[in-house]
C-alpha cells in the first residue's frame, strides 16, 4: 500500500515502516561513529520502542555490545493497517542487532502488569543470567495498578490557579493564547500514581527478588525539568509532582541495592519533539524557539545523541556519576544554559504568528514530529508501494 500520514489533532494516526527503519538505521550510524562505550552488557530497557527508551537500547547495543531485553506496548499491523511507529521501530532494531550478532529480544505488553513483568523476568532467567544495566523509560497516560485494578489516569494541569500563556499550533503556525485550568480532586494523585517512581521500584523489587541483577547494577529513569517559562503547567504542575517523586524513588532504589553496590539515577534531559511533547500547550512554541538557538549555537542535540552524552560523559566514564545538588544527572546542561535561556525568552516575547517561521524553528519541529511517524525521513521513497505487515522477529 502507499502509506500517507493521516493527522487527527496532535496525533498521526499512521506510520510508515520504511520510514521508522530508516531512522533507526541513522541512530545506529551515529553511534558507531562516536566510538565504542565501555558500558553494560546485559540491558533491560523499559519503553524501548521510541524516543529516550530507543535511543538507549540503539546506544546500548551498538555502542557497548550489549544484548537487549526491550518491554513495549505496540500496536501490531495488519493487512491495510499500518502499526504504532514503535512497532516498526523495534522490528527494524532487531532487526539490525541480529545482523551484527547482538542478542535482541521483545516483550510487547502492559509493562505496569504483573505478567509482563514475569514474563520479562523469565526471559532475563533463561537467556541473560542477570542484567547489569536498566533503563526506564515508559510514557504512558494510563496505568492499571497491579495490586489494587485502579485505572489511574494522569492530567497535565497547573496547581493552584488557572495558568495562562501562549502557545502555537505547529500544523499551522498560529500563536494564541490559551488558558488551562488547575487540577481538582484526585489529579495529582492520579498523575503521581502513572508517572511516579512507584513501577519503577516494583520492577527493580522484582529483579532483586530473583536474582537477576548484576553486582553494581545501575538503573536510570528520564525527567524533565525545563525553564520558568514552562515551570507552572510542567514542573510546579501536577507531571512535575510526579517527577519529584520519581526522582525522590531514586534514592529510595539505590538504599534497597545497597547489598549489591548497585545505584540508581534519574537523568533530566533536553526538550524533544515527541507525541506527548506535541500535545502539551506551550511546549511546542517553546521547542521551536529553542531548537532555533541551539541550531545557531551548535549545540542542538536529538534523543540519540543525547543519550550517548549520557552514556560516554556521564554513566560509564570510570569515575563516579556527576550529580546535581537534589542527585541527579544534568544531561539538559546545554538548553539551560543561561545565555540559551535568555535569548528564548526574548523570542517568547516578541512571537506572533506573523513572524514565527523567521525567530523560530517549526519547520524543524514539523520535521522532527512527522519523523516520529517515519514521515519526512531523507532517502525514502513515499510513493513507493509498501507492505505494512512488518513482524518482529522474537515476538510473531
Amino acid at each position: 500500500m502507499i502509506i500517507e500520514p493521516r493527522m487527527r489533532g496532535f496525533i498521526c494516526t499512521t506510520s510508515h515502516p520504511k520510514g521508522c527503519e530508516q531512522n533507526v538505521k541513522n541512530q545506529i550510524e551515529y553511534i558507531q561513529s562516536k566510538g565504542a562505550i565501555n558500558g553494560a552488557k546485559n540491558v533491560l530497557v523499559i519503553g524501548a520502542s521510541t524516543g529516550f527508551g530507543l535511543a538507549s537500547r540503539i546506544t546500548s547495543a551498538f555502542g557497548s555490545n550489549a544484548a537487549t531485553i526491550g518491554v513495549f506496548f505496540e500496536k501490531a499491523p495488519s493487512e491495510g493497517k499500518t502499526a504504532s511507529p514503535g512497532w516498526y521501530n523495534s522490528a527494524a532494531f532487531e532487526n539490525e542487532a541480529h545482523k551484527a550478532g547482538l542478542y535482541a529480544k521483545s516483550i510487547n505488553g502492559d509493562a505496569f502488569s504483573n505478567e509482563v513483568k514475569q514474563q520479562t523476568l523469565d526471559l532475563i532467567k533463561a537467556d541473560l543470567g542477570q542484567v547489569d544495566l536498566i533503563i526506564y523509560s515508559l510514557a504512558s497516560p494510563v496505568r492499571m495498578h497491579p495490586v489494587t485494578g485502579i485505572l489511574h489516569r494522569s492530567v497535565l494541569k497547573p496547581i493552584g490557579g488557572t495558568f495562562t500563556n501562549k502557545t502555537v499550533d505547529f500544523h499551522s503556525g498560529k500563536v494564541s493564547e490559551i488558558s488551562i485550568e488547575p487540577c481538582t480532586g484526585d489529579d495529582i494523585e492520579n498523575t503521581v500514581a502513572v508517572m511516579g517512581g512507584e513501577d519503577w521500584a516494583i520492577w527493580i523489587d522484582a529483579l532483586k527478588a530473583q536474582n537477576l541483577l548484576a553486582p553494581g547494577a545501575t538503573t536510570v529513569a528520564y525527567s524533565y525539568i525545563g525553564p520558568s517559562l514552562t515551570e507552572a503547567v510542567y514542573r510546579k504542575g501536577t507531571i512535575g509532582r510526579a517527577k519529584d517523586h520519581l526522582e525522590s524513588t531514586a534514592f529510595a532504589i539505590t538504599d534497597s541495592l545497597a547489598a549489591i553496590d548497585g545505584k540508581a539515577f534519574v537523568s533530566v534531559n533536553k526538550a524533544l519533539v515527541t507525541q506527548a511533547s506535541s500535545a502539551i500547550p506551550v511546549i511546542p512554541l517553546y521547542i521551536s524557539l529553542l531548537y532555533r538557538i541551539m541550531k545557531e549555537e551548535g549545540i542542538h542535540e536529538g534523543c540519540i545523541e543525547q543519550i550517548q552524552r549520557l552514556y560516554q560523559e556521564r554513566l560509564f566514564t570510570g569515575n563516579e556519576v556527576p550529580v546535581d545538588e537534589k542527585g541527579r544527572i544534568r544531561i539538559d546542561d546545554l538548553e539551560m544554559r543561561p545565555d540559551v535561556q535568555e535569548k528564548v525568552a526574548k523570542l517568547w516575547m516578541e512571537a506572533v504568528t506573523e513572524n514565527l517561521s523567521e525567530i523560530g524553528d517549526l519547520v524543524g519541529y514539523r520535521k522532527d514530529f512527522y519523523n516520529l511517524f517515519g514521515f519526512d525521513v531523507d532517502g525514502v521513497d513515499y510513493k513507493a508501494d509498501t507492505n505494512e505487515v512488518v513482524n518482529i522477529k522474537s515476538i510473531s
